[in-house]
């Protein structure tokens, strides 16, 4: 499966050299309409880390984070058309043949919308799923071809 990659340091300051400071996805927020409810699809569907927080929780995968906005939350400043429960689009990397992506989704009661098809994602041509969270957001898992 496409992966990230990761190189020696040196070669990676020797590509670097002149480039300005890299740039990575480190969060990115959706809004839930429930938290009880939204936390535990995130966790057992996805297999979220579920960061508390003093009001809500926040859902983080490895070094990418899903903060969320919800009940209770007065998050500041907001986007100028700020997202809505089951207004977000979002694609999870799935490690595997899709058909595990597929079974996974079946054992937790979560449908398949769409799929499988081919899709182009962050490491080139794959197969992908769509799905739903419990507010309507639309999800994805993709798969890649073995290396």
């Amino acid at each position: 499966m496409a992966d990230t990659q990761t190189l020696p340091v040196s070669d990676v300051e020797d590509a670097l050299r002149g480039l300005g400071p890299a740039i990575h996805l480190d969060h990115c927020v959706i809004h839930v309409s429930d938290w009880a409810r939204s936390t535990a699809f995130y966790r057992d569907v996805l297999g979220a880390e579920i960061v508390e927080r003093p009001v809500g929780a926040a859902f983080r995968f490895g070094g990418v984070q899903l903060n969320v906005h919800g009940p209770g939350v007065a998050a500041t400043p907001l986007a100028e058309k700020p997202v809505m429960p089951g207004n977000s689009d979002l694609c999870f990397r799935w490690s595997g043949p899709i058909e595990g992506a597929m079974a996974h989704l079946a054992t937790h009661g979560v449908p398949v919308e769409l799929g499988p098809v081919a899709r182009n994602g962050a490491a080139g041509a794959g197969l992908s799923v769509y799905f739903r969270d419990p507010d309507g957001s639309l999800l994805e898992f993709i798969t890649y071809p073995e290396a």
